[in-house]
Parts: structure tokens; C-alpha cells; sequence
């Protein structure tokens, strides 16, 4: 192969996508310690439609050239280096982390270590830091296989779920003793309500979804109630209860508020950046809504746990959640630039079932 595949989308109509080829470099064509990487597999979710809706204000454009107008969707996958100028890392080594949607990626390695390294091209340092860092998991298991798989579906996911429960936890879950989330067939939600129903008895967890998923997110079995959004006044309120936003529906979160009123004690939206209140969240009944931001947690828990903390709590629960919660969704795994815009479109458009997850490769 002598070029490489690139799989871009109009940044101001996400609908319209199309395919570019930019010619391979050869390996004394790459930068001083560069990597050429072979994109092997990569997951697919409706997290990165966010990406995308995101991808100026978050810098995810910055990722990954393209041309003028477009851009190409981060995605959570692996890679094999096919040429390297770094001496400490050899052809052949696989790579886990932040990669084009496309067949090839060069990395300009720094940093390196046993266990990773970072991508130090200047266009890519605009962005967290997380992005830029690649595993270097050869032969491990725990990232081969199915297992592999869901650490490119769950882990980037489940670990905001991580942070979530323990900001809930570090509050005492503000005296609630029930936690409702909505969007629950969401891999975040779920994620999230594995873990207080597996860590945090007595909390309650009440689900609340679209009467499609009902199904599905009763057979996820981490909720000790499903309700449907034209339920939820159904909802005995008589007691306090924590409401964490998946969905940032403006009229759902209204109707909760209106609802339980006094009792609802904790108004949290999920979001992958600091954004202002909605014109009517201040003249809501309950707790005022506010932005759950992710890094502000791990910020305070690593200067609290101190260096590796983080990792080794999530290593603890990581493997108990993918052992219960993995079997639950249906793989799908999908090969070739048709594949890959069918299932594009398909994510953007909302019609793949909560219970489908994609793999996919660019190449043949």
C-alpha cells in the first residue's frame, strides 16, 4: 500500500462525509523519532458523534489534519507500527489509544517509556493530554481479543461513570438515598449504575429511557428500576434523590424538577467541558443544575491519592464491570471504508440499538 485512507466529515454538516488518499511516507520521510502506525481497529460509538459536535471548542479538529472545513472524528482504538525511527521502539509493536478514523497515523514518539509514550507533533499539544498518550500493550492480554474490545467501547467511557461515582460518593450523594439517570441504555449511564449498584447499597438507581430500550436496559440488570420518560411523574416524591444528566434534555430535566421539587437534592449534567446554565435552570424547584466536569475530579483525586491513585482504584473495579456488563452488548465488527460510513451514518442518524457496538477497520 502506498497511500493512505482518510475518512473525513464537513465539520459544519456532519452528514456529509467523503474519503480522501495522502501518499505513505517512507520510514526516512518521518520525522526524527517517528512512528508510522497501521490503524488495525478502532471502536465506534455515539460518544464520538460528541466529538464531533465538539470537535472546535474541545480542539478534537487539532488531532488529526484535514483539509479546509473538515475534519476527522477522534476515535479509541489500535494501531501496529509498520516503520520506526525511534531506537526503543520496534516494527511490529501494538498500540493503544487516540487514532484517525483512517488507514495509516504518524506519531512523533516522546517521552517514552515501558509503557507508552506520548505524541509530541505540535499541532496535537492544544489538546488534554490524555489524547496524545499511547499504551504500548504487545502480548498483553488484557487488551487482545475481546477484551480488547472493550477497552476501545467502555474504558474511555466508564471512566468518566468512574469519576461520577466517587464526586457522588465524596458528597455522601448530598443525603439522596436515589440516584436516577437518564439516557440508561447509554454506556455511561450504565456504566455509572453498575457501579453504585455494585459499591454503593443502600443507594437506589432508577433508570430512565425511551420505551425502545426499555428491553434492553431492564436485561442490564443495574437497575433496580426502569422507568420511561412519559413516566417519570410516577416516581414516588417523598424522598431525597441525586439526578445525574445524561441526556441534557431541557424539558426531561424541567418535569424532574417540577416534580420532585425540594426533594431533589442534586442536579448534576455530564459534559466534556464547562458550559453555562440554561436560561431556565435558575428558576427551577430543587438543586440548582450544575456541570459535572471530569477533569476537576481527577485533578483533586490525584493530588488526594497521589500518583497512580486514580488507575489502580479503576484497574479494581474495570475488570469486575467488563466481566458483567461486556457479555451484555452485541460486538459488531465491520471491515472497509463502506463499512465504516454505514456505520458513521447509522450512529449520527440514531438508528444503532443500545445493545450494538461497532469495530471497525478502514482496510479491506
Amino acid at each position: 500500500m502506498t497511500s493512505s485512507t482518510q475518512f473525513i466529515v464537513e465539520r459544519n454538516d456532519l452528514a456529509k462525509c467523503r474519503l480522501i488518499e495522502t501518499p505513505l511516507p517512507g520510514v526516512m520521510q518521518l520525522p526524527e523519532d517517528g512512528l508510522l502506525v497501521k490503524v488495525e481497529r478502532f471502536a465506534f460509538t455515539a460518544n464520538n458523534i460528541t466529538y464531533a459536535m465538539l470537535g472546535d471548542q474541545l480542539k478534537y479538529w487539532h488531532l488529526f489534519p484535514t483539509p479546509e472545513g473538515f475534519g476527522n472524528i477522534p476515535v479509541w482504538g489500535f494501531g501496529r507500527v509498520i516503520e520506526s525511527r525511534h531506537p526503543e521502539i520496534a516494527a511490529g509493536e501494538v498500540l493503544f489509544g487516540y487514532l484517525p478514523m483512517a488507514t495509516h497515523l504518524v506519531i512523533e514518539a516522546a517521552d517514552v517509556r515501558k509503557t507508552g509514550f506520548r505524541d509530541a507533533a505540535a499541532h496535537r499539544q492544544s489538546v488534554s493530554p490524555v489524547y496524545n498518550a499511547y499504551a504500548r500493550v504487545t502480548s498483553d492480554p488484557a487488551f487482545e481479543g475481546r477484551e480488547g474490545d472493550y477497552q476501545a467501547l467502555l474504558r474511555p467511557l466508564f471512566m468518566l461513570s468512574f469519576l461520577v461515582d466517587d464526586f457522588l460518593a465524596d458528597k455522601d450523594f448530598f443525603g439522596a438515598k436515589t440516584v436516577i439517570l437518564s439516557s440508561a441504555s447509554s454506556k455511561t449511564a450504565f456504566g455509572l449504575a453498575w457501579l453504585l449498584h455494585s459499591h454503593r447499597k443502600p443507594v437506589r438507581v432508577i433508570g430512565l429511557t425511551a420505551a425502545g430500550n426499555m428491553d434492553f436496559v431492564t436485561s442490564l440488570g443495574c437497575y433496580d428500576e426502569v422507568v420511561t420518560y412519559d413516566n417519570i411523574e410516577t416516581i414516588p416524591a417523598d424522598q431525597p434523590v441525586a439526578f445525574v444528566d445524561m441526556a441534557g434534555n431541557p424539558d426531561l430535566r424541567t418535569r424532574l424538577h417540577r416534580h420532585f421539587g425540594g426533594q431533589l437534592v442534586y442536579s448534576g449534567r455530564v459534559g466534556l467541558t464547562h458550559q453555562d446554565a440554561a436560561p431556565d435552570d435558575d428558576a427551577l424547584p430543587g438543586a440548582k443544575p450544575t456541570w459535572f466536569f471530569a477533569p476537576d475530579q481527577i485533578r483533586k483525586r490525584a493530588k488526594e491519592w497521589g500518583p497512580g491513585g486514580i488507575d489502580q482504584r479503576f484497574g479494581a473495579v474495570w475488570s469486575g464491570f467488563t466481566a458483567a456488563m461486556g457479555p451484555k452488548l452485541d460486538v459488531i465488527e465491520s471491515r472497509g471504508s463502506d463499512a465504516v460510513q454505514q456505520v458513521y451514518l447509522d450512529t449520527l442518524k440514531g438508528r444503532v440499538k443500545p445493545a450494538q457496538a461497532h469495530m471497525l477497520s478502514m482496510a479491506d
